[in-house]
Formats: structure tokens, C-alpha cells, sequence
């Protein structure tokens, strides 16, 4: 299936909906990394959310999601624009399972640390939201990141399914928002369908598509609005990171220059390496 979003209103449009398949962004991320199944879950259900939280927003807004946990992976990086998204983890090698067998993202994470969300609306200063982390599962971290820092009551419901070989097989999400008007009959029967409702990842890898998601949510009651292509992708480029070895200053890149002749740069996003050969370094310091 391909990876996008769609949004719709519910209930009378007293109720606004996210949903999103993103199977194909989380396991380029897991092969671009070398993600270990625990870390898949952790980071794919993050990238997950920020696909669609960035597109809540006007385009050409920047979301950063930094999560600061005590747990192995250490912190996850997550940037995002317009359902477009890449993301990092110090540490890509954790494997922590509950009894039951399912992936234990929680304590991989970690269960205390904090959850850092900046969203650059271009403006002189970036609006920033800090959270403590709540479980570290990430579904119900940002659940309670909406309430708290946004005061919208919301549900969010997020899954990644890993396969033996370590594959993503199927990885997805749901944001439903409360608004306005909203009565207490809805909310009753919303909290009854969240309770019966299928895990998110289960639901991806029988099928369901976005849509399908939606309607189970709403009991077929919604009003599609907008649908949008979602992908795991790095804008880096060779210029970018040639103006950002220029920052360094003039004498430290002389210094590259008679010490090692070259400099290599790697994105910590996409793992592609760039070389900056003598001549170039040279051509720096001209520059500069």
C-alpha cells in the first residue's frame, strides 16, 4: 500500500480525524539505519505521528520532535514538513520484548525524560512545548501532549508491525481531535469504539486503508477533506554541507587542509556520505 494521509470531519464536524498508512517511510527509515525491531517501533510510531501532525500546519512550517528518554535507545530526533519525514536514534540496536511477546517500546524508551515539539512557523522565534514523558509507548505520550500543551482533547493511536526477518510489515496511525460542539453522546460513543477498536498496526496489515480506518472510528459517519502523500525523505545536499563546513571558520578548515587533505561528512538523517576534496577546501577558504 502506498504511504499517505487522509483528513476528515466527523460527528457533524465536531470531530476531526487523521489517519495515515506509513509502512514504506518506516522501513526506509529501519534499512537506512539498521534498526533493530524495538527501535523500529519506537522511531517508526514518532516518524508516524510527525507525518501527520506536520501536515495539521500551513506548508513550509518545520516541525523538530526531540524525544529524551532514559531508556537504551537514548534521544530520537524527528523532523518534519508537509507529511514529509526523516528522523535519527543514538542508539539503532535494541531488542526488549514483553512476556507476551510483544515489542516493549516503553521501557526502550524510556519511562521518565521529556519530550521536546518545536514547530518553526517562521516567524522571529519558534513556538516550543516540552512534556514529560508519560509512558514512553509514544501513542499516549502525544495524547497527552495535545491536552496539555495544546488543550485539545484528542486520541492518538499508533502501530508498527515488525516481521521475523525484521522487516516493517505494516505501520500506521490516527489522530482524532475534539472540537467544538462536541456532545456528550459522541464522546460516549467515540470512547466506546476506541475501546473495541483494532491495534492501528493489526488493522494496516489486514488491509485497511486510511479510510477504512476512518470508518471504523465514525461508523461510517465522516466527511473526507483532503488526502496527501506521505514519505520518509532528506532534503541534504552537497551545497548545504559545504556552507556548513564554511561556519567553522577559516582557520580550522586550513587546518583539515594540511592535516588530512579532504573532509568527509555524513547526514545523520540518511547516512549519505559527502567528500570535500583539497581543491574544495581551498576553494572555502577563498571564500571566506
Amino acid at each position: 500500500m502506498k504511504d499517505y494521509m487522509v483528513k476528515a470531519y466527523c460527528f457533524d464536524k465536531t470531530v476531526r480525524i487523521y489517519a495515515c498508512s506509513s509502512t514504506n517511510l518506516v522501513e526506509k527509515a529501519r534499512l537506512t539505519h539498521g534498526l533493530w525491531p524495538t527501535v523500529t517501533a519506537a522511531l517508526g510510531r514518532t516518524l508516524t505521528f510527525a507525518a501527520m501532525m506536520s501536515s495539521m500546519d500551513k506548508a513550509n512550517e518545520n516541525l523538530t520532535i526531540r524525544v529524551e528518554g532514559d531508556g537504551p535507545i537514548g534521544n530520537m530526533i524527528i523532523e518534519a514538513s508537509d507529511g514529509k519525514v526523516r528522523g535519527t536514534v543514538n542508539n539503532p540496536e535494541v531488542f526488549l520484548q514483553y512476556n507476551s511477546g510483544k515489542l516493549n517500546v516503553g521501557d526502550a524508551v524510556g519511562r521518565n525524560g521529556y519530550i521536546h515539539v518545536i514547530k518553526d512557523l517562521h516567524m522571529k522565534q519558534p513556538f516550543t512545548s516540552t512534556i514529560d514523558i508519560q509512558t514512553g509507548e509514544i501513542a499516549e505520550d502525544f495524547t497527552y501532549y495535545f491536552a496539555y500543551s495544546e488543550q485539545t482533547p484528542s486520541s492518538v493511536g499508533l502501530g508498527v508491525l515488525v516481521d521475523t526477518d525484521n522487516s516493517c510489515i505494516a505501520a500506521g496511525g490516527f489522530i482524532l481531535q475534539i472540537m467544538n460542539g462536541c456532545t456528550d453522546e459522541t464522546l460516549d460513543k467515540i470512547e466506546e469504539i476506541l475501546g473495541s477498536i483494532k491495534p492501528t498496526s493489526q488493522m494496516i496489515s489486514e488491509g485497511y486503508t486510511p479510510e477504512m480506518i476512518i470508518e471504523e472510528l465514525t461508523n461510517n459517519q465522516y466527511q473526507l477533506l483532503e488526502k496527501k502523500d506521505i514519505s520518509y525523505y532528506c532534503p541534504c545536499t552537497k551545497e548545504r554541507f559545504y556552507n556548513g563546513i564554511k561556519t567553522i571558520g577559516k582557520t580550522e578548515i586550513e587546518n583539515i587542509i594540511n592535516e588530512d587533505h579532504k573532509a568527509e561528512v555524513t547526514c545523520k538523517f540518511c547516512n549519505t556520505t559527502y567528500l570535500f576534496d583539497e581543491d574544495e577546501l581551498k576553494q572555502m577558504v577563498s571564500e571566506l
